[in-house]
């Protein structure tokens, strides 16, 4: 495990590369991308990388967010649901499907598309797996089933588990494009423009200094990707006339949640300390892993390696990160940015009362 000592150079090192700012090189063979949704979170960082690499962009949305992202671009109004008239009658290289858990759109669209386009990316999620215990974990496992969900195919499609829906979505895309699909299975996607708020709690919290409770154990592993690595991954796959499954996560190897917060601590100037909670103790008093305890997934059976994905081919396949301490940075800035109000309500994470609370029943158990 690196020591604060090390991480602190890598940070350093890494963020004089980052304020560098160097724009990207353009492209050999501009593209013409359609983006459907295109203006929140992964979105708006796909248009600008493509922009910057000199492709032709066109979104396609119901023109109700972020209106006023980048003016001099294309837009085509319509409704997943009922209304792809826009679409018709056009052609493009390449479509980005960011926007859906909804397997019926992706159907949709996907039919809209054929002979229209010459690749379809869909953007699904590590959720799509049926189950994650392999390590390590690569795109070849299975995806989930209505028999591995353990649901009826009665239930109504937008109450099916969301897992079930993106494999449901993936295979559709498929379908549509047997030979011209590029699936992407994200983990937890970080960084500015996250409203989620799942990984912008611990450097928040750690910003805030004092005791903060660590779940699990030092050595439990954490694979994340940051928006932005995600988002140009994906123009470049684009440029490269890739095809197939793929995920993102990182880094490549592992990091240890101990690695991640002191990382995230050696960004702040917060006088901090750690104490580590059992997983059994975490998960008798009611704290949800992901949830009140975002990014972190103790590895019990049937998850071992959801956070032990083997990214070889990946980064043969030009996936980059960026130093976590750029993530964290840029994290932080986002949120202050952000409305008092926002700022103080979290959408992911304990409560200080509540990881208050949990401290004090760890140490008067005599454990801690």
């Amino acid at each position: 495990m690196s020591s604060r000592r090390t991480f602190l150079k890598q940070s350093a090192l890494g963020l004089g590369a980052a304020a560098l700012g160097a724009r990207p090189a353009r492209a050999e063979h501009p593209l013409r991308i359609l983006i459907l949704g295109g203006t929140s979170f992964i979105g708006p960082f796909q248009v600008q990388y493509a922009l910057d690499r000199g492709h032709r962009v066109t979104l396609f949305n119901r023109g109700r967010t972020n209106t006023h992202l980048f003016p001099d671009v294309e837009r085509l109004i319509g409704d997943r649901n009922d209304d792809l008239e826009s679409l018709k009658g056009r052609t493009w290289d390449v479509v980005l499907d960011n926007s859906s858990s909804n397997p019926d759109w992706v159907r949709l669209s996907a039919a809209a598309l054929t002979g229209s386009v010459g690749r379809y990316f869909y953007v699904s999620s590590r959720s799509a797996y049926a189950d994650t215990g392999a390590i390590p974990m690569h795109a070849g496992h299975p995806t989930h089933t209505y028999a591995t969900a353990g649901v009826s195919q009665d239930i109504p499609t937008r109450e099916l588990p969301y897992g079930l829906r993106k494999a449901m979505a993936e295979r559709e895309a498929m379908e549509a494009f047997p030979e011209a699909h590029v699936i992407l299975r994200p983990g937890l996607i970080i960084g500015p423009r996250d409203e989620t708020d799942r990984f912008t709690y611990w450097p928040v919290r750690i910003a805030r200094g004092g005791e903060v409770l660590a779940p699990g154990s030092p050595e439990h592993f954490v694979q994340i990707i940051d928006a932005r690595d995600f988002a140009e991954w994906m123009i470049r796959l684009a440029e490269n006339g890739n095809t197939g499954v793929f995920n993102a996560v990182g880094p490549a190897n592992p990091r240890p949640l101990a690695e991640l917060l002191y990382g995230i601590r050696a960004v702040t100037t917060a006088e901090t300390t750690f104490t580590w909670v059992v997983t059994d103790f975490l998960l008798d008093n009611g704290a949800r892993p992901y949830s009140d305890l975002p990014v972190w997934m103790p590895p019990l059976k049937g998850r071992e390696g959801f956070a032990r994905f083997d990214m070889t081919r990946e980064v043969a396949a030009g996936l980059t990160y960026r130093p976590l301490a750029v993530t964290v940075r840029d994290t932080l800035d986002y949120h202050v940015s952000r409305p008092p109000e926002r700022q103080a309500e979290l959408r992911a994470g304990m409560s200080p009362e509540m990881e208050a609370d949990l401290l004090a029943k760890w140490r008067a158990r005599g454990d801690g």
